[in-house]
């Protein structure tokens, strides 16, 4: 996720108005979580003065994990403030849909399921050999096998070169009280006290289900931050709260927070939530998924589509910027252009931890760490990433990382 993570903890990135971890404490609270334990570390105040001492009406405590040693030991930073009851771990860079996470909160021991394209990129789950040709039905049932019951898990096995199936687990569990006592295993391959091994435990000791979700995203790239807004933004509510000019039209479901001004000429086509004191136009055109931050300065003729626009970011007049993500206080020249679609039609490549990777998506712009300032008529190439406080000058061609 870097340049986006230099300054703030991934879970912290914005979706549809809040940060990404905030959507899955949500979706907690509605699935039957009676209290929050956030487990932090890098850039914890921001996570605090999130979530303060309470959050959806439920009380948050916090843990911390003063060495990043796996997921395992961020849980078991946390062992003291779980009482004697279940508990449920997530992911907090993850998305869970709300009925599928109510299933798994109402069945536990279990952990969630989903089917992807690439299991050996997860962690790939093993079923009992009773339920094994039942569970194809499970994932078209919301997660029921014929015989009415829950695939059982026998155990997990990491990235594997030949996986056994195409079902993964998704970072989300129900353990028993007991697990608190399993939380100290040994390290990985990787170096980190895994909670897949807790899992395995879980299997050896108790029957432990499968739930299969509906839907899932795990948030790990770029990229993934913008389909993370493009599920979110789809259950906007239009509503206007801010200064719309007269001449402006808002198509859709759109949101206009107080204090946000949208000028005369400008077009809105939903779904797209301007943040307050954000300032649209004159005569822009937002489209798309499209997210504009606080203090976010849209100027003249400047088109900007399916994109996030982080707090207090500006985009000059006659730009165009698409399918990208910009970080906090980016400034971009007048005339500055984003590239977001290769001649050939392909999938747009972008580099991460330096090797060229596909991004699965046909359209995609460019990712700007915060500060980001462009030249005017500066040109960028799709899939470019430019690191924090980078600067270009006037009239440059970006074709590739900076």
């Amino acid at each position: 996720m870097r340049p986006l993570t230099d300054c703030r903890p991934k879970p912290m990135l914005p979706v549809a108005g809040e940060p990404l971890a905030a959507h899955t404490a949500h979706a907690a609270v509605a699935a039957g979580a009676t209290r929050l334990v956030l487990v932090v570390g890098y850039e914890a105040a921001a996570v605090r003065e999130h979530f303060g001492d309470e959050f959806a009406g439920v009380p948050v405590t916090y843990a911390v994990q003063e060495r990043q040693r796996g997921t395992a030991d961020a849980v078991r930073a946390a062992a003291d403030q779980l009482n004697n009851e279940p508990f449920v771990v997530l992911n907090g860079d993850a998305l869970y849909d709300h009925a599928s996470l109510t299933t798994l909160y109402d069945t536990g021991p279990a952990v969630g399921s989903f089917r992807v394209e690439n299991p050996s990129a997860y962690g790939v789950l093993h079923l009992a050999d009773d339920s094994d040709e039942s569970h194809d039905d499970a994932a078209d049932s919301g997660g029921e096998t014929a015989a009415g019951g829950l695939p059982r898990v026998t155990g997990v096995t990491e990235k594997p070169a030949d996986p056994p199936s195409n079902l993964v687990n998704i970072g989300a569990y129900v353990f028993p009280a007991a697990a608190r006592e399993w939380l100290d295993v040994g390290e990985s391959e990787r170096g980190e006290a895994e909670l897949t091994d807790v899992l395995a435990h879980a299997c050896d000791m108790m029957t432990v289900r499968a739930v299969s979700f509906e839907r899932w995203l795990d948030v790990g790239r770029p990229w993934e931050l913008l389909v993370a807004n493009e599920w979110q933004l789809a259950d906007l509510e239009r509503q206007i709260d801010g200064d719309v000019h007269v001449d402006a039209e808002l198509r859709g479901n759109v949101v206009v927070e107080t204090g946000a001004h949208v000028d005369s000429g400008v077009v809105v086509e939903g779904p797209v939530l301007i943040r307050a004191d954000a300032e649209i136009g004159p005569n822009a055109y937002i489209r798309g998924a499209t997210l504009i931050g606080s203090d976010v300065r849209v100027g003249h003729a400047v088109e900007v589509k399916n994109s996030v626009l982080m707090q207090g970011a500006t985009v000059g007049h006659l730009s165009y910027v698409g399918d990208s993500v910009l970080g906090r206080n980016v400034n971009f020249g007048a005339g500055t252009t984003v590239a977001n679609l290769r001649h050939d039609g392909k999938d747009v490549q972008t580099i991460v931890k330096g090797e060229s990777v596909s991004t699965a998506r046909r359209k995609y712009g460019v990712v700007c760490g915060d500060g980001v300032k462009t030249g005017i008529q500066t040109s960028l190439n799709a899939g470019v990433v430019l690191k924090t406080d980078q600067t270009t000058l006037p009239g440059e061609r970006v074709l590739t990382n900076k």
